[in-house]
């Protein structure tokens, strides 16, 4: 049984929908509050649509229960000025089977900062004054615009200068990777870029990116069975700016 429900921050119940089917969708009117939270129960492998102005996303929820917290405050400033706002909201769910074929296992336009029980999700040690519009989650939510910087849609992971910094995606199960595509931002001159980082699977393979200076994306190939990879050792290129960023990540892959 595929089923929605919307909870307020005290976990009480406000809509639900269910269906014994594979398509199910919602229509809440009402204006969100603070800690308002859908729960999504019946299987692992869902494709959302949360809100209209977001992309759908194939997600894996190992125990078939996925919890999304509705962006607020400054957490909105990642998303569009006029998402989850108004009085009418429109949710859509499919129960989707594991796909085989070759596609981007790391995109999750729904993906939240903090813990999540959904994925693929992307964490970091450090984002540039803990602020949205350059955390973690930006360099898989599938939006690609890196002539700019700061809110959307020109979010991005921001380092802040530091020096160990490090960004790791999950994928909540082990998948077979091929490949893995990286985009900078590229607002310049206020950007500098990376010249190169090192991705690393949960095994400790070490594969190390030689990149240049563009707006388009870099690929490249990588052959491994992971449950996760980590980017770290991200060396800067000599230029004034002290601002490095990335703005996506594509892993290429299928399940195993």
């Amino acid at each position: 049984m595929l089923k929605i429900m919307l909870k307020d921050r005290e976990g009480r119940l406000l809509h639900e929908a269910q269906t014994p089917g594979e398509e199910l969708a919602l229509v809440v009117d009402r204006e969100y509050e603070a800690g308002d939270t859908y729960v999504i129960e019946g299987a692992k492998y869902v494709k959302v649509q949360m809100d209209v102005t977001l992309q759908s996303a194939t997600v894996y929820a190992p125990n078939s229960v996925m919890h999304w917290t509705v962006p607020f405050g400054a957490d909105r400033d990642a998303y569009a000025p006029f998402a989850f706002a108004g009085k009418r909201h429109l949710i859509r769910v499919w129960a989707k089977r594991a796909s085989e074929e070759m596609h981007v296992v790391s995109r999750n336009s729904h993906d939240l900062r903090g813990d999540t029980d959904f994925f693929p999700h992307a964490t970091a040690n450090i984002e540039t004054r803990g602020e949205s519009c350059f955390a973690a989650r930006n360099v898989i939510d599938g939006v690609h615009m890196n002539h700019g910087h700061g809110e959307w849609p020109y979010q991005s992971w921001g380092i802040g200068t530091r020096e160990d910094a490090q960004l790791r995606i999950d994928f909540g199960r082990r998948v077979a990777v091929k490949g893995v595509r990286v985009l900078l931002r590229a607002d310049f001159p206020h950007d500098a870029w990376f010249k190169a980082v090192t991705v690393r699977d949960d095994e400790g393979k070490e594969t190390r990116l030689e990149l240049v200076k563009t707006d388009a994306w870099q690929d490249f190939p990588l052959d491994t069975v992971t449950g996760s990879l980590v980017v770290d050792n991200l060396e800067k290129a000599d230029d004034p700016s002290p601002f490095p960023s990335l703005r996506g990540i594509e892993v290429l892959g299928c399940e195993t």
